[in-house]
């Protein structure tokens, strides 16, 4: 079963507003750090403000079928999602990578180091499960897709 769309309510959950409250507080970090407004700093905030955006649209399509361990609710493959099977994945990492190079702190970019394998192992996880539940209707999505 392809999932098309789900209501307001079932998208905004409190794990939602959590996340958007995180996000929140790491951007404004950066905006209202005190300092120049140098090149770093800039580049970051380009990088880092459009992943957002693009993290929470990835995050409100999927909806409901958001969870924190594998699972196979519903296969979402509309929006970000017909193009990108992991969006939440990708712009998670580019809105950190953004938010990093704002900040300047070189050795924080261990964190990438450590987000980047943890996130394609989870991907890898997370495909077995749909493929287990959609099989050649989530073989068929994932060869159309990038991620």
């Amino acid at each position: 079963m392809t999932i098309t769309s789900a209501s307001r309510s079932e998208k905004i959950t409190p794990f939602f507003i959590v996340q958007f409250c995180l996000v929140l507080i790491a951007i404004s970090a950066v905006v209202l750090r005190r300092g120049e407004w140098n090149a770093p700093r800039i580049v970051g905030l380009c990088i880092a403000v459009p992943a957002a955006v693009l993290f929470f649209t990835a995050r409100w399509q999927l909806g409901k079928s958001f969870s924190v361990t594998p699972q196979a609710r519903e296969l979402v493959t509309w929006g970000l999602y017909s193009k990108i099977r992991n969006p939440i994945y990708v712009f998670s990492a580019l809105m950190l990578l953004g938010v990093l190079i704002a900040l300047q702190y070189r050795y924080a970019f261990l964190l990438l180091v450590v987000l980047v394998p943890v996130q394609i192992i989870r991907a890898h996880q997370e495909a077995k499960v749909l493929e287990a539940r959609f099989g050649d209707e989530y073989r068929n999505y994932r060869k159309g897709t990038w991620f």
